[in-house]
């Protein structure tokens, strides 16, 4: 039987007026891996910080098993400014003793991309303070990952991460023997660590067994039975539901419920989008051009990120735009968004770029606009307009898209300078949707917003009619919104990945393992001539190409199925097809691996 590690006997948190925890009883066993999910303001950072002991109950009990190894990652680091990054992660430990430590490399390459620490001006001896917040967090997080600990509780880990990052850090915690507690709203990162839920509602904590989308499931089931819930929430989860079924059935790892029980919520749940329909209103709405750009050159500064790049946002796209951290994804956006911006006649360094003369373009940035503090929530969203057609006959007032929003009656009358970081971004979404635009930039979009925020968000983008790009992290965000995915691998090109997010990781991870230099063998090898190696670069480079344009044939054959998906014969012969590009991809990439480690 697995040991107690820490333990809540009634406990009770009051903020003011509001009880944050009421009468709580919890605990943490070693081996268990649970996520805390929850609305922002809800009480999940108080109940973590609570079970560590950063905060005192003011009524019941916490305790903690003897000699217990406790390792917390807050949302603000302890981290001394005037230390170095080596003083901070590494301490006294010699060149060789950590460089012969398996897991402080693995720690080190997986949060910096390397043992040098590429990202930093002077590597490990980087002094800290005058360091960025997320470095800082990243910094911190390596400290405590790299020490032993019984149990981790992490406060939004992934925050600053980007998607190689959050999929490394979640096989690292999976490969772990400490028990984990974590605040998060990244699904896809619950879906891959946790095997139990907390969800923080009102004052109490529902337990529930497995991961997020287990949860779902579970929730969703104990909502119906129970009937306790309001109709609009309970129709959302059983959206939801509805999409993690029938999308992506793999993610359910070990339901603890009766599977007939959810089959029958989702019964008489339509698909989340209509594709169809969609691409019908955005056809009507935007015509045949949106942004058409011709052999484009983007730049920040006099640092060429993309180029050559002639490529198509058309009526109706629903593309999630990922890639390596300074690979240009915002600043494509940034092109875009200019040339709209002034119809066409700012144009970047190179190229062209054609805009659709109907575009009406909405950009929700990182950086989060500055508003009156004084305006009161429901003033700064009827400032845009007081009501807003959503496509398909659906229209709502500015309160009643408030209220969709997380911002209740009482809170619509909140000063915008008394809102959280997160409500901020919530607020701004809601003004750029207020102004009925026909294409979304969505950069980090779910930075700061809880998941039943996020679910709200995700369902009023099933039915908009319009054209979107969406640069994020949250690999469940992505692959919820968007119909097809690019990628920007730091090599000033621009890739469509037929299989997405999975696809883009192992071409990453192709482009490590080639970089990465071999262990040198015990007996010496004759170097080969150089004329050997020319020429597998040029293989190399002649196998991209096509792996390039089998990528292209792959994304028409899709469209094709998809127009002619009555008519089995040609779906047959077009299915064939697929499977022979398949098998010559497989070939090549073989054929890639072999090649990169001859160079």
């Amino acid at each position: 039987m697995a040991a107690n590690l820490v333990n809540l006997e009634a406990v009770e948190k009051v903020y003011g007026t509001r009880a944050l925890l009421d009468g709580v009883s919890l605990g943490v066993n070693e081996g268990d891996r649970i996520g805390v999910v929850g609305r922002n303001g809800d009480g999940k950072t108080t109940l973590i910080r609570l079970l560590a002991k950063l905060e005192e109950a003011d009524k019941g009990r916490v305790t903690h098993a003897g000699h217990l190894r406790l390792g917390v990652l807050t949302q603000h680091d302890s981290l001394d400014p005037e230390a170095t990054i080596r003083h901070e992660v590494i301490g006294d430990l010699a060149d060789h003793e950590w460089a012969g430590s398996a897991k402080i490399r693995d720690v080190l390459t997986g949060l910096f991309g390397g043992l040098d620490l590429p990202g930093f001006p002077d590597g490990l001896d980087t002094v800290i303070g005058p360091l960025s917040g997320g470095e800082r967090r990243r910094i911190a997080l390596a400290k405590l990952l790299i020490a032993e600990q019984d149990l981790i509780v992490l406060d939004e880990p992934t925050n600053h991460l980007d998607v190689e990052g959050i999929s490394w850090l979640a096989a690292h915690l999976r490969a772990r023997r400490s028990a984990l507690v974590c605040v998060t709203h990244d699904r896809w990162f619950l879906d891959q660590v946790c095997t139990r839920m907390w969800d923080v509602q009102r004052g109490t904590v529902h337990e529930y067994e497995g991961g997020y989308s287990d949860y779902v499931f579970a929730r969703a089931e104990r909502e119906r039975i129970a009937a306790t819930e309001e109709a609009k929430r309970q129709n959302l989860m059983r959206k939801e539901l509805a999409w993690l079924r029938r999308g992506a059935p793999a993610r359910t790892s070990k339901p603890r419920f009766r599977i007939e029980a959810a089959n029958e919520l989702i019964a008489d749940v339509p698909p989340p989008r209509d594709s169809a329909e969609l691409m019908r209103f955005a056809n009507a709405r935007l015509g045949k051009t949106v942004f058409d750009l011709e052999n484009v050159t983007v730049q920040a500064g006099p640092k060429v990120l993309i180029e050559h790049l002639t490529w198509q946002l058309g009526p109706g796209d629903r593309i999630g735009l990922v890639g390596v951290n300074g690979a240009g994804k915002t600043s494509l956006l940034r092109t875009l968004a200019e040339a709209a911006r002034s119809q066409g006649e700012k144009q970047p360094a190179k190229g062209k770029v054609v805009v659709g003369k109907t575009v009406r373009l909405a950009y929700l940035s990182q950086e989060v606009a500055e508003l009156d503090p004084a305006l009161r929530v429901l003033e700064a969203v009827q400032q845009v307009r007081d009501r807003v057609d959503l496509g398909k006959g659906r229209e709502m007032t500015a309160g009643q898209l408030c209220e969709k929003f997380g911002f209740t009656k009482e809170k619509q009358w909140t000063p915008v300078g008394d809102l959280s970081g997160g409500e901020r971004r919530r607020l701004q979404l809601l003004r750029l949707l207020m102004d009925e635009p026909n294409v979304l930039f969505l950069d980090e979009p779910t930075n700061d917003l809880d998941i039943e925020t996020l679910t709200q968000l995700e369902d009023l983008l099933d039915g908009w009619p319009g054209s979107m790009v969406v640069i994020s992290h949250d690999r469940y965000f992505v692959e919820r919104t968007t119909d097809r995915v690019f990628a920007l691998l730091g090599d000033r090109f621009l890739r469509m990945l037929p299989r997405g997010l999975d696809e883009y990781l192992e071409r990453r991870q192709a482009v490590l393992d080639a970089a990465a230099p071999s262990a040198p063998a015990a007996p010496a090898v004759k170097a080969k001539p150089s004329g050997d190696s020319r020429a597998a670069k040029k293989e190399l480079q002649k196998i991209e190409r096509r792996l390039d344009k089998i990528s292209e044939q792959e994304a028409k054959l899709h469209e094709k199925i998809a127009e002619q998906a009555t008519d089995f014969e040609a779906v047959a012969k077009l299915d064939a097809e697929l499977r022979e590009l398949a098998a010559e991809r497989e070939e090549l990439e073989l054929r890639w691996l072999e090649l990169a480690d001859e160079v």
